[in-house]
Parts: structure tokens; C-alpha cells; sequence
């Protein structure tokens, strides 16, 4: 662990100290390694957000001047495990992320938080070869117990001045770990075929950063501009990686008969995101770019 300056983006302050809540999660591990990687002071920590004896605690001993909420309960193996968990998934999800969010605030300190854009789907005004959600819009998504939560925190958490909130959807790494998208959808049997924005953690994990250190605060819609449907995901991955990679497609109305929650699929603007990034000199990928260079580092990487 050091602490020196950033090497993407403004230079940060050398005081500048991460808490990552969620220490031991997927994107946890990987915003761990980006601060580390850029001379970062950074921390990690599993204790329970809504303990609020334990937070306040944790946030005086470490004194972090940026807290990177990754924490949070999405389900295992997916979100269909929250509709049979749902206080568990409101402790965590609602209470705990509005805890942390309202600790950070007693104690001074910037507190960003990975949320979600799954709560929003497809309708006349946002069709799927139209205009994308802005941070604005009203969620109208409720086919799930898990989209619904954080939907529902979102609403409270916006109003807090020290907090910077980061809509991700379906988060993409350069390997294949069980939680990456591309991982999941090329495990399933057979998968829909709908344009949906995504968030390729290369792209954007190092624009949160540089969001947190500059205190931008409010909500950003955090995924590459576009969107890209799960054929075109499935074929750049068999052009690229797996040459011998093969799927089948269904509907809507198939997958539903074997999910236990609905699943969102939309498009999220990104022009409030790309806009402020480019003050800051650091520019998003659009997402079939993206994912071909993913694709292309999975490759090198010898990851199959």
C-alpha cells in the first residue's frame, strides 16, 4: 500500500485515502487493484452496512476521505434469489447502502456508490432503437425484487450532498470470472437477443475514481455509450476468444417461464457522463468498440 498520485486523470491530492466498502466482492477486487496500481492509498472492509455502531467505528479508525461503496446484495447465483430473500436484500440494499451513505456524510466524507441501471425496461417513449434513459427519468422497472430496492434507495440517496451515485449495467471484465456478464450469458442454455447497455469495468472503473477525487456528486448513468445486443456480445467473444463457441436464442416469453424474476433490458443516455469525463480529459469507449478491445485483451491474455 502507498500513496502517491494518479496516473489517469488530474493529479489527485496525496491525502487523498479509499475505504472500499464490500472488500472481499468482484469489483471490490478490481478497484483495489486500479488504486493500488495508480500509487493509491486504499483500504478494504466486509463489516455489515447497516451496523451503524461498526461503520462509524471503521470510518474513525481508517479516517478515509473517499469511500467506494461496492458492497450490496445482487443474489447468488443471480437476482432470482432475492425474491426469496427479501428482507436480507432490503438490510443490505436499502438499509445498509443508506447507513453508509448517511455515516460518510456525519464523518465529512465523499462517499461513492455502485449502484445499478436495471430499473428501467424498454417502452413507447424508450424503444430500443430510441433514446436512452436519462439520470431523470422515473424508474419503471419492477419486475424484480432486487431492481426494485435499488431503485427505491436511489430515490432517498440522491438528496445526500457528499454522494456520487454510478449506474452500472451488466459489468463486463477482461477475464471470465463467474460474475462477468459475458461469462453468464455464454453458460445459458439459450439467451434473448436485445440491445442493452453495458459497463466494461476497464473503461469506467478508473473514470470513478476520477470522479470521486474531483467530489462530483448526483447520479451518472456509468456504462459505455450504446448499446449492443447479446448476439453481437456472443459473436465478437466466438470471433475473438472462442472460435468454436456456439448458442441458441429465445424469447421473452420462453425465458420467463424459468426465471423466477424479470430481468430489465434498456439503454441509458450517457451524455451527462461522457460530458463531464471530457473535462477531466478521459473519454468512454462506445460499446461495440469496447467490447472488441475487451475481447482482444481476453485474447492476449491467453483466457478462453
Amino acid at each position: 500500500m502507498t500513496a502517491t498520485t494518479s496516473t489517469n486523470g488530474a493529479q489527485a491530492p496525496a491525502s487523498n485515502r479509499f475505504l472500499i466498502w464490500g472488500g472481499e466482492g468482484w469489483v471490490a477486487g478490481h478497484l483495489k487493484a486500479l488504486l493500488e496500481g495508480q500509487g493509491k492509498e486504499v483500504y478494504t472492509t466486509t463489516i455489515r452496512m447497516e451496523n451503524r455502531e461498526a461503520v462509524l467505528a471503521e470510518l474513525e479508525r481508517v479516517k478515509p476521505t473517499h469511500v467506494l461503496n461496492a458492497a450490496g446484495c445482487t443474489g447468488r447465483p443471480n437476482v432470482d434469489w432475492c425474491e426469496d430473500n427479501r428482507e436480507a436484500t432490503m438490510r443490505s440494499n436499502v438499509v445498509g447502502t443508506l447507513n453508509l451513505t448517511d455515516c460518510c456524510l456525519v464523518k465529512g466524507v465523499h462517499c461513492t456508490v455502485f449502484a445499478t441501471g436495471c430499473i428501467y425496461q424498454y417502452d413507447e417513449t424508450h424503444p430500443w432503437d430510441g433514446p436512452g434513459y436519462l439520470e431523470t427519468d422515473a424508474a419503471n422497472f419492477a419486475g424484480s425484487f432486487y431492481s426494485m430496492t435499488k431503485a427505491h434507495v436511489e430515490e432517498v440517496m440522491k438528496h445526500y450532498n457528499n454522494c456520487l451515485i454510478l449506474r452500472l449495467r451488466m459489468p463486463v471484465s477482461d477475464d471470465l470470472h463467474p460474475r462477468n456478464f459475458v461469462t453468464k450469458i455464454a453458460k445459458y442454455e439459450r439467451v434473448v437477443d436485445i440491445p442493452n447497455s453495458n459497463t466494461i469495468l476497464t473503461d469506467l472503473l478508473p473514470a470513478s475514481i476520477l470522479l470521486a477525487e474531483h467530489g462530483e456528486v448526483g447520479i451518472y448513468n456509468f456504462t459505455n455509450p450504446g448499446a449492443i445486443s447479446h448476439n453481437e456480445v456472443l459473436t465478437l467473444f466466438r470471433d475473438i476468444v472462442r472460435p468454436s463457441f456456439t448458442w441458441k436464442n429465445f424469447t421473452l416469453d420462453e425465458q420467463a417461464k424459468v426465471i423466477k424474476a424479470g430481468r430489465s433490458n434498456c439503454k441509458l443516455d450517457t451524455t451527462k457522463l461522457t460530458t463531464k469525463l471530457k473535462e477531466y480529459g478521459y473519454e468512454v469507449p462506445e460499446i461495440h468498440e469496447a467490447y472488441q478491445k475487451c475481447f482482444e485483451r481476453m485474447k492476449a491474455a491467453g483466457v478462453q
